[in-house]
């Protein structure tokens, strides 16, 4: 990971890719026409043990290991699902110059499983919008595989990283196996 992340390409100036809108990139989608949106089809896949659901495709309960916290849920209402790399780091690394038609791949990414993870809502809203120069999750356990898998989705995407964020994930990734 560490060689792909010297791959990826620097820009130090993401505060000038201004028009962000979380609208843009048409996320939650039912992509497959089975009558279930990406969030619902995040939960399925994600899940440790059977679910339950309402309506078309209203998941309920399951089993969910957040990552970010280490901690189990089993209502799906206590989870949000995290755009690994959230959609305004996507736009200021180079979504701003994307057809509308990649805003939504990304935004409803199922075809690499690590770009959207289910996870606490607190985390995810601790989160916000913030690369791994700005916040960690608080499972110390999961730097690692976070710093890597934040590389493999800017990777995938050929998005940008700043300076801050390049230090942050080389030193997240050194000690890593």
């Amino acid at each position: 990971f560490e060689a792909m992340l010297a791959q990826l390409p620097e820009d130090n100036s993401p505060g000038s890719h201004g028009g962000y809108n979380r609208d843009l990139f048409n996320a939650w989608i039912d992509a497959n026409g089975d009558g279930c949106n990406t969030r619902a089809e995040v939960l399925k896949s994600e899940t440790s043990s059977a679910i339950s659901a309402h309506g078309t495709c209203t998941i309920d309960t399951g089993s969910w290991y957040s990552a970010y916290d280490g901690i189990w849920f089993t209502s799906a209402k206590d989870l949000d699902i995290d755009h690994f790399v959230p959609l305004k780091e996507a736009w200021v690394s180079g979504a701003w110059q994307w057809t509308g038609a990649t805003r939504t791949a990304f935004g409803n990414d199922l075809g690499y499983a690590a770009s959207l993870l289910a996870v606490s809502s607190s985390s995810n809203r601790s989160k916000s919008d913030n690369d791994p120069a700005r916040w960690l999750p608080r499972n110390s356990d999961f730097y690692c595989d976070y710093a890597a898998t934040w590389v493999a989705v800017k990777w995938r995407w050929n998005l940008s990283v700043d300076a801050l964020e390049r230090d942050a994930l080389n030193r997240l990734l050194g000690p890593c196996s």
